[in-house]
């Protein structure tokens, strides 16, 4: 601003200006940077200035240091020291506010109006941005020179004015003068009459606060200025400065405390705490707390105070947790039982060597309860099964933020956390205290989000502002602070600060550092003290000890350090001897010694033995000795202050941290009362530490720095999504409680801080800052407006690989797909880790001779040395060339650089991967594994083998020697080539160990746009242990040969355990235009240089088939009302639900309900195909009444569905019958008979229409309705093909046409699907996706990959969560997830994010006691839980139950919310407003691996979004994986091509025709392949079927005659296999019969493969484990399910049962094995572990009677009667559930025996007999001990048993008849057997069987069952036995014709009873002379009976 009087002459001016100064030098303002060398304790700002460290990179840089630090704050200063002169005293006249400056500004003769001039004025002085003088200058220019008066006492009471105005503006402004002055008047007098509030620090009083001298209490507001603890001495010398602090008193105890004696603490204490007598004073104090209470706590107390000891008692308390008995109940325990898995304790430790002796310190302490305690940092590496074998682990802040970060990975471990000790939490303030912030917030947040108890413990020295630590760490001030102040240390220490003087780092500061340390080393020896001295590197130590011995022997005093006095000399000399080390054997006789990290461990004990012993006086040492090892001294010494950090490229100050443990090493409690520390600083530094250790300086937070990138890591882990998540994140911090305590040090306003007070906008401001830098770093979305922040794949992979920020920007700029070796090295180097490396002149000549060298640096390097990235680059080269440089900091950055290298070129392998660059991943990840292995490329992988240098050279020398050619050399040829014959064989081996895998490919289009790859991987190697640990892994991935893209890539793990399993790899690939010619599969080893195979797959013989998607539009008709029905039944059936059908509906209505055609339906789930299907069966019944109608749903689920609908809905009204035909039920023919609905599985229909020949139901059939018919490509597609072509077989042979209803959803080859059905053009309804009654919004959002699928689908839960609040905030929602465990998972994690939000039962719709009542009728214990929170849990674990309340309560809008497994989908029609697929992938057990679901499984459980009568839109969300994203974008809008899977299974199908004669010869085969899809499809689309056809070749007679080549190969195999089997027989003219063991296989809907086992395993005199063996190894058992640990499950099962699962030399996770240990477990009646068993074990039964029979009938073929036998006893022992060999009285209720019952068994049909007398049955239960109450029920069931009467009549030669009476009257209906444990009713059955017992010899086999009353229905049957009938049966025997007379054994034998048979002995005539041929009946099936199975 000018100024007002602009004619006044220059020297004029200047005169006003000194006048001016004078005044206000006059009026005794203080100086603005008053000096003050003279006062001992107090400290000025410019002294403290350079303590403040230069912020780089921080996030305050535009905030600058002048407002930080400006001196006009004084005014405010409280400093109470005698030294100081405060202010003058004030005026107490006149009151200087805003009242009294506007009365000046009237007054003024600036000549500017009063209120503008007042409001400059004001302007000015709350400007915080100016210095004094500015100020002052500011105001002279604008009052002017004339009123100089005014402007000083502006000046001298600006700070009065800045208050009165800030007051003022926080006020209302609207009052008269008056009022004003009156106001005025009563504040000044109330700001009189109040008492001076206490010193900032002294607010409050806390009850564990033990402390006498208060180190911070002298600070100003600003935290300027200090003072020393009393009695502190500074002494000045000619070359040093010296603070002199005494040692404190030593502690004792204070009045009312104890020790606590460990003898009256609980056993667990005791145990852990051998050896002690009590607990010191700290830890006494601390003990009611650490461990009897969970509270956090905060423990500060000086270094050796015993703090690791108060951390165990923490640790301790939880371990207590976990213990039985509990040492808390029980004190007098001493042997306890550990709950080892169910809880983890993270110890962090600041360094790896403390880590190391904390590990070591714990583990032995702890080893008593069996708790394991491991390291876990950079250097030791934990595997998946040692972190879960691991309870105790003790880490770096760094490696658990890598851990947590993953937040995923390591679930087991971060999950289970109960303890986190943080030692040293001073850290806070050093570069790394960023870190321990995040882990705290990160640790914080998770105990909130999960409502999981993580107790958090930390350890400190002591600091100043340990109540904002304890606020940090979010402990209860009142219980768990705990501050100590040295009196407890148990040496009390006396500290000596010199300040050396000498400009730092010149040679006069260093020669004055060694004198100083040298002469107060000789003043300790002097008064006979050890004295350890402490440098900073390995040469030092040396240097320092020659330099001392040196000046000893100038100064005459080396005899101070002479050790030959000690009466260990002696020894120690001997021992000294012994050592390598020179300079050992050279210092120690003189009485010195070094210890540093770089000596040999014998070394360095030694050297500690000696210290410890006295031998040596003095020990020149690292600080590693102060942290990895306890070795006290009487004094220690820091000599000098610079370290060298090869982090920042130059010399640092030695952290305090360093200073702190090398002081806390000094005293010795034994030797000495009092320990001195000295430190050696130059004199710049002297305050640093003096105020730094003498814990004057509060420690501030280092966040700000690290911000960004640790709001990335937070965003990438997504517990961050949002501005409003990071502001909160920011408040978990310790910034944020810095910000609040002492706003200044962070640029915030006093203004602004009274204004917000909680900081919201300051944390906004710094996380959208931080948010725009991600975004501008690509690594993130920020979407300004929504203000949601989402990770993208460079942030995550930054995050997991801990790189900053600003190197991916310049990776961003950089990186190109085609980069060579040269230029990555140039970008790694480049990287923003290496910013700090900097280039000293000392090394400038050995860099340039590095870089000259091109056998070291081979990739040429631009630009001159002295830049740090040429210097990184040259050291990074150096480093993979093994060359060690020869200056110390050199080697120091030569270790920096690799460290960071290799994590850097693994995360730009990744970027590249995500960028699909092919050629860059194969670059990059050899880059990072020659850092790794520190080999080049170019070099012969046998260099990783530790092998002589000359066979590597001479390797190296040959160009062309590759592994694959070396591998095929004989041993004596790699010798020569070596010059080594010796090593040829050891190369030899090498080369067979050498990891590289061979692939093979198979290619199948699924349509023109994608390709189906499936990839064979087989381990082309030998696997050794040593080289190969348990496992190796490769990345695969597949990339165009022209352009080298990546088409899809994984990450595969190759496992010892699996090494010889098939690994297969199965994915889609987009095609497009241009197709290559061909396609490269790459696998390439992740550790091992050289190993990798690349397959070419070629595209010749690829034939894309056409895209043929016929799709039928949607007519706009006017939608018909039900009165089109014309039948009034039919209408009022109908009226109920709707009254008009919907538009798709009205569109069919005229084909089905009137047309007789075929006709294929394809339409969205929920789109109205049910009642479709309804109209066409009303079709049926009206045109053929008296036909039947057959619906056939691929699953048990749907045909339980429909039943239940139809069954309420259509039968009950209509009067129809309707029959369920399952695996689970089967009723009887008549009952099938009657039936006018027939529901079944394709594979019930299948087994039952092979006979319909004898079934004449099966002829009646006039509709088959297919649903879900895309299903043709699944696993039960072959089946659902055989039926198709069966009916129409069965309508052109009975001249019947049976009309085909196919439903599926849209597909993409409906033309086809709708020709082989016989669906002419009317008939053909293909609708697109988007026809639902409901619009569905999809949205398909990718996942990254991650290791591991728990973790994968634990990344999609939060997704899941806010999918729910945005789409569906009110309306119900069901969540699909792959396996039941997920269920639980998901459910127990969107509790805890509801437990985050305001109403954490937002999702559940009930008061609590209605809650309460559906709680009590729940079993499951995780579905109360979720009912709680209103999320129900659906899935096949649990009960019926529990699955209708989650059902019931979801259907009522009761809870919102149902997760659920995929068979919901299927199996129950509950809609929702939205839909949310969690994870496209399931574990097969098969595989042993995770597979895709099925696309149509995906597209039913979209089919569950949108509520017809509810909602407008549905909306559902698919997560998948990222790589899977376009796979289901393309197919979920343009259908699914459907294909035929028949060719896989064709065996089986072929031989049911066979043995049903449909096929005779082998052209039969052919042309009755010729009904089939796959024969369509083979034509359409040969590539998919295997079969190669050029594409010139394509549909031209040449490819028809290939496919018919094809067709017969495929019929010659099977007929093969099955002659292989022994069910068919194939005669030369290629007829084909069926064998009996053929006819055995189709009877019983068996696999040939079943059969063949059987005949192979078949052997006379099987026993009872034999037969059971065979039958567990049926084909049938391959798909019982195998879930994820179910082998341990097994393998404990095992344990518990008479045959163990190993009996089969099969592992445990094998399907047949499970089924071996299910039967034996329903056998012996165990408990089944898991819900999910029972469920399987009604499978396993379900399968086992049909099996066993067929076994029974096998052996009958092959004529062994034990075995035979032994096969029925197994029968018996399933379906009465108890062994053969047990008392079969234990069937009947109420009997238990014990095991040991040495009783004599009583047969059944004993108990049969007896049945009639009651009084003997009263008898028998007295005898068998059964309770009263179960006597009604023993009676009934004993009654049940069979008593048979057998007789042998009518006995020819060729044949004999049988007849069985049964003695006493049926008591159950249809004959039912009493079989209380097999689930499904059985009837009762005989096996009459004649044969030779002697010659255990078969004749003849036939099963009976009772048949009812000599009346028969009108069908000419006969009516089934009931209760009170006495039925008889016979059977005619066929036997074989014999001239002689012979004897056979005639058995009659229960099939249900154990142990219950009869036998009759019968005489065959001989031959008569004249007689009929008989006819061998051994071993025929009974035609027509049903009875046989099951």
């Amino acid at each position: 601003m000018a100024t007002s009087q602009p004619n006044l002459s220059l020297e004029e001016w200047r005169a006003q200006v000194s006048a001016m100064k004078a005044a206000v030098a006059s009026a005794g303002l203080a100086p603005s940077q008053p000096s003050s060398s003279d006062n001992e304790g107090d400290w000025t700002d410019d002294e403290i200035e350079p303590l403040r460290r230069a912020r780089n990179g921080d996030i305050w840089d535009f905030i600058s240091d002048d407002d930080l630090d400006a001196d006009d704050d004084d005014e405010f200063d409280t400093t109470s020291s005698d030294d100081f002169t405060g202010q003058p005293p004030r005026s107490s006249e006149t009151i200087y506010d805003l009242h009294w400056l506007s009365s000046k500004c009237q007054n003024s003769p600036s000549g500017l109006d009063s209120s503008a001039l007042e409001a400059q004025i004001l302007e000015i002085l709350t400007s915080g941005r100016r210095s004094e003088e500015e100020i002052q200058s500011q105001l002279t220019d604008l009052i002017g020179f004339d009123d100089l008066d005014f402007v000083i006492e502006l000046s001298l009471h600006r700070g009065e004015l800045v208050a009165a105005a800030a007051s003022e503006r926080s006020g209302a402004r609207l009052l008269t003068k008056s009022q004003r002055q009156e106001q005025l008047r009563q504040k000044d007098q109330l700001h009189k009459a109040t008492p001076l509030q206490r010193a900032r620090e002294q607010e409050e009083q806390y009850p564990h606060v033990y402390k006498r001298y208060h180190g911070g209490n002298t600070l100003s507001h600003s935290g300027h200025k200090y003072k020393l603890p009393p009695d502190s001495q500074r002494l000045e010398f000619e070359k040093y400065e010296e603070y002199v602090i005494p040692a404190g008193k030593a502690g004792t105890l204070w009045p009312g405390h104890r020790l606590v004696t460990i003898k009256e603490l609980d056993g667990l204490c005791r145990g852990t705490f051998r050896g002690y007598e009590s607990l010191n004073r700290m830890q006494s104090l601390v003990y009611p707390v650490a461990y009897k209470s969970g509270e956090n706590m905060l423990i500060c107390a000086p270094t050796g105070a015993g703090k690791t000891d108060a951390a165990m008692l923490t640790v301790l308390q939880t371990i207590g947790q976990y213990l039985t008995p509990n040492p808390g109940e029980d004190h007098e325990a001493k042997e306890f039982g550990v709950e080892l898995a169910e809880f983890k304790i993270v110890y962090v430790a600041p360094m790896k060597a403390l880590a190391a002796e904390i590990t070591e310190k714990l583990g032995r302490r702890l080893a008593w309860l069996g708790v394991r305690v491991r390291e876990y940092t950079g250097d030791m590496h934990l595997t998946k099964r040692e972190v879960v074998e691991t309870q105790v682990i003790v880490t770096t802040p760094e490696k658990w933020d890598v851990v947590t970060r993953k937040g995923t990975g390591d679930t087991e471990l971060v999950q289970k956390v109960r303890l986190l000790i943080i030692d040293e939490v001073h850290m806070l303030h050093d570069e790394r205290g960023a870190v321990l912030e995040s882990l705290v917030a990160r640790t914080q947040r998770q105990v909130e989000s999960t409502q999981s108890l993580i107790r958090i413990v930390g350890l400190s020295a002591t600091l100043p502002n340990y109540v904002d630590v304890a606020d940090f760490l979010g402990v209860n001030k009142q219980r768990g602070l705990f501050y100590f102040d040295s009196s407890f240390r148990p040496v009390p220490l006396e500290q000596h600060f010199l300040g050396v003087k000498g400009k730092a780092g010149t040679r006069q500061s260093r020669d004055n550092i060694d004198e100083v340390a040298f002469e107060k080393v000789r003043e300790m020896l002097e008064e006979g003290h050890q004295v350890m001295v402490f440098v900073h590197s390995r040469r030092d130590t040396q240097a320092t000890a020659k330099m001392l011995y040196e000046k000893a022997t100038d100064q005459a005093c080396v005899g101070l350090f002479d050790p030959s006095g000690s009466e260990k000399f002696e020894a120690a000399m001997r021992d000294v001897k012994q050592t390598k080390a020179r300079e050992i054997r050279d210092l120690v006789p003189k009485g010195l010694g070094i210890h540093h990290a770089g000596m040999a461990r014998s070394d360095r004990n030694l050297m500690e033995r000696l210290f410890g012993e006295g031998v040596i006086k003095v020990l020149c040492c690292t600080a590693t000795l102060a942290w990895g090892v306890n070795l006290p001294a009487a004094a220690v010494v820091i000599k000098g202050t610079q370290v060298y950090s090869a982090q920042e490229g130059k010399f640092v100050d030695l952290g305090i941290l360093d200073v702190l443990q090398i002081f806390g090493r000094a005293g010795r409690p034994q030797f000495e009362d009092t320990g001195i520390g000295m430190i050696c600083t130059t004199h710049d530094r002297l305050a640093h530490y003096l105020t730094a250790v003498t814990d004057q300086l509060p420690i501030e937070s280092k966040f700000s720095a690290k911000l960004v990138d640790n709001l990335n890591a937070e965003i990438a882990l997504g517990t961050v999504t949002s501005i409003n998540d990071a502001v909160k994140w920011i408040g978990y911090s310790y910034l944020f409680v810095r910000m609040r305590r002492n706003p200044m040090a962070y640029g915030i306003e006093w203004s602004e801080y009274s204004d917000d007070p909680q900081l919201v906008q300051r944390r906004r401001k710094l996380a959208i800052q931080a948010a725009r830098t991600l975004q501008q770093s690509q690594m993130i979305i920020f979407n300004e407006t929504t203000e949601e922040l989402r990770s993208k794949d460079i942030g995550r992979i930054a995050s997991q690989y801990y790189i900053q920020h600003t190197s991916i920007q310049i990776f961003n700029s950089l990186m190109k797909w085609d980069s060579a070796e040269k230029d990555i090295l140039m970008m790694i180097a480049m990287s923003g880790e290496f910013d700090n490396i900097q280039s000293r002149n000392s090394e400038a000549d050995e860099l340039s001779r590095m870089k000259a060298n091109q056998h070291f640096i081979p990739y040429e390097i631009k630009g001159g040395i002295d830049t740090p990235q040429t210097k990184t680059n040259i050291l990074l080269q150096a480093y993979i060339s093994k060359l060690q440089p020869e200056d110390f900091a050199l080697t120091n950055d030569l270790n920096y650089v690799a460290q960071q290298a290799g994590r850097i070129c693994r995360a730009l392998f990744m970027i590249a991967l995500n960028r699909r660059w092919g050629y860059q991943c194969l670059v990059l990840l050899t880059m990072a594994k020659s850092i790794e292995k520190r080999i080049w490329a170019f070099q012969h992988p046998f260099h990783q083998f530790d092998l002589p240098k000359p066979v590597l050279n001479n390797l190296d020398s040959k160009d062309v020697l590759s592994i694959e050619s070396m591998r095929e050399m004989e041993p004596a040829e790699i010798g020569n080539l070596v010059n080594n014959f010796k090593m040829g064989h050891k190369i030899a081996k090498l080369l067979d160990n050498f990891p590289t895998l061979s692939i093979e490919a198979e290619i199948a289009p699924l349509n023109r746009d994608v390709l189906r790859i499936k990839l064979f991987v087989t381990p082309d190697f030998r696997w050794n242990d040593y080289l190969h640990g348990t496992s190796e892994s490769y990345y695969i991935w597949v990339e165009n040969s022209e352009t080298s893209e990546i088409y899809h890539h994984e990450f595969f793990i190759l496992n010892r355990r699996k090494l010889h399993d098939d690994h297969e790899l199965n994915f889609t690939i987009p095609l497009s235009d241009p197709l290559p010619n061909q396609i490269y599969v790459r696998a390439v080893s992740d550790r091992w240089l050289g190993a990798e195979t690349v397959t070419a797959v070629s595209f010749q013989h690829l034939i894309r088939p056409d895209t043929e998607s016929v799709y039928t539009d949607l007519l706009n008709l006017q939608p018909l009302p039900i009165s089109a029905l014309k039948n009034p039944a039919l209408e009022e059936l109908y009226a109920q639900r709707f009254q008009y059908f919907n538009p798709m509906q009205t569109q069919l209505f005229h084909t089905l309900y009137h047309r007789p055609v075929n006709v294929l339906l394809g339409s969205p789930t929920g789109s109205g195909k049910t009642v479709a299907a309804e109209l066409a069966m009303w079709w049926a019944f009206r045109e053929r009444p008296g036909s039947k109608v057959v619906y056939i749903a691929p699953m048990k689920a749907l045909v339980r569905e429909r039943v239940k609908d139809w069954g309420v809905r259509l039968a009950k009204p209509l009067g129809l019958r309707l029959v369920e035909l399952t695996g689970d039920n089967t009723p009887d023919t008549r009952t099938i008979q009657d039936a006018d609905i027939i529901i079944t599985t394709p594979e019930k229909w299948d087994g039952i229409s092979r006979s319909w020949q004898t079934r004449g139901y099966v002829r009646k059939v006039s509709l088959v309705i297919i649903d879900e018919i895309h299903l043709l490509a699944g696993d039960r597609g072959p089946i659902l093909e055989i039926i198709v072509s069966r009916m129409n077989y069965i309508a052109a042979s009975t001249k019947n046409a049976v009309r085909l209803l196919g439903m599926s959803t849209a597909c993409a080859n409906a033309t086809h699907l709708g020709n082989w059905l016989g669906v002419k053009g009317e008939g053909l309804f293909n609708f697109r996706h988007s026809v639902r009654p409901v619009p569905l919004e999809l949205y398909i959002d990718g996942f990254p990959e991650v290791r591991g699928f728990c973790p994968l689908m634990q990344s999609m839960n939060r997704p899941t969560f806010l999918a729910i609040l945005n789409h569906s905030p009110e309306k119900p929602v069901i969540v699909f997830v792959p396996s039941r465990r997920q269920t639980r998972l998901t459910a127990k994690d969107l509790i805890n994010l509801c437990g985050m939000e305001d109403n954490p039962r937002r999702f559940l719709s009930m008061d609590e006691d209605d809650l309460q009542g559906i709680l009590s009728r729940v079993k499951d214990e995780a579905l109360k839980e979720a009912i709680s929170f209103g999320i129900g849990l659906h899935h096949a674990g649990l009960v019926e139950g529990d699955r209708q309340i989650a059902e019931e309560l979801f259907l009522n809008n009761r809870i919102q919310i149902l997760i659920a497994t995929s068979t919901l989908a299927w199996g129950v029609n509950l809609p929702a407003h939205l839909v949310v697929v969690k994870g496209t992938q399931f574990y097969d057990a098969k595989i042993e691996a995770y597979k895709d679901m099925d696309l149509t499984d995906v597209l039913q459980m979209l089919g569950r979004a949108g509520r017809p009568q509810f909602d407008n839109s549905g909306v559902a969300r698919i997560f998948t994986q990222d790589s899977k994203k376009d796979f289901y974008k393309h197919f979920l809008h343009t259908g699914f091509p459907v294909e035929s899977s028949l060719h896989t299974v064709l065996d089986n199908h072929l031989c049911a025709e066979i043995c049903a004669e449909t096929i005779i010869t082998k052209q039969d085969a052919l042309d009755y392949l010729t009904w089939t899809f796959f024969f369509r499809r083979l034509h359409k689309n040969p590539s998919y079927y295997g079969l190669e056809i050029s594409a010139e070749e394509h549909n031209t007679t040449t490819a028809q005659q290939l496919a018919n080549e094809f067709m017969i190969s495929m019929v010659d195999s099977s007929l093969h296999e099955l002659t292989e089997s022994k069910c068919v027989e194939v005669y030369p003219n290629w007829d084909v019969d069926p064998t009996p063991l053929g006819k055995i296989m189709s009877y019983y809907y068996l696999s040939h493969k079943t059969i063949r086992q059987l005949v192979k395993k078949a052997k006379p005199q099987a026993a009872f484990i034999d037969v059971l063996s065979w039958m567990s190894i049926a084909t049938e058992y391959d798909e019982l399910p195998v879930r994820h640990n179910e082998d341990l499950i097994n393998a404990e099962l095992s344990k518990n049962l008479p045959f163990p699962g190993t009996a089969f030399g099969l592992p445990m996770w094998d399907p047949h094995v499970k089924a071996f240990l299910l039967l034996q477990a329903h056998m012996s009646g165990i408990t089944l572990p898991i819900t999910d068993y029972v469920g399987d074990q009604t499978s396993v039964l379900d399968q086992s009677i049909r099996i066993i029979q067929a076994g029974i009938d096998v052996m009958a073929e092959l004529g062994y009667l034990s075995s035979l036998k032994s096969f029925i006893s197994l029968l018996q022992s399933v379906k009465g559930g108890i062994w053969p060999d047990e008392d079969p009285v234990s069937l009947l209720p109420g009997v238990s025996l014990p095991p040991d019952s040495k009783r004599k068994p009583t047969p059944l049909q004993d108990i049969a007999r007896l049945s009639r007398n009651q009084n003997q049955l009263d008898r028998l239960a007295r005898e068998l001990h059964v309770p009263s109450s179960a006597i009604p029920k023993f009676k009934k069931a004993a009654s049940c048993l069979p008593d048979v009467g057998v007789s042998v009549d009518d006995v020819r030669n060729t044949s004999l008849t049988v007849t069985l009476r049964r003695q006493n009257p049926i008591t159950e209906k249809e004959g039912r057997i009493y079989a209380p444990k097999y689930p499904k009713p059985q009837t009762e059955g005989y096996f009459v069987i004649v044969g030779d017992a002697a010659t255990d010899e078969v004749v003849a086999v036939k099963r009976v069952g009772w048949s009812g009353r000599q009346t028969r229905d009108k069908n000419g049957k006969r009516s089934p036995v009931e209760i009170g009938d006495r039925p008889t049966a016979r059977a005619v025997i066929k036997l074989p014709e014999w001239d002689k007379e012979r004897r056979y054994d005639v058995l009659v034998v229960s099939d249900g009873y154990v142990g219950v048979e009869w036998g009759v002995k019968a005489e065959v005539p001989g031959k008569p002379v004249v007689g009929d041929q008989g006819e061998k009946e051994k071993g025929k099936m009974p035609q027509g009976q049903d009875g046989g199975r099951s």
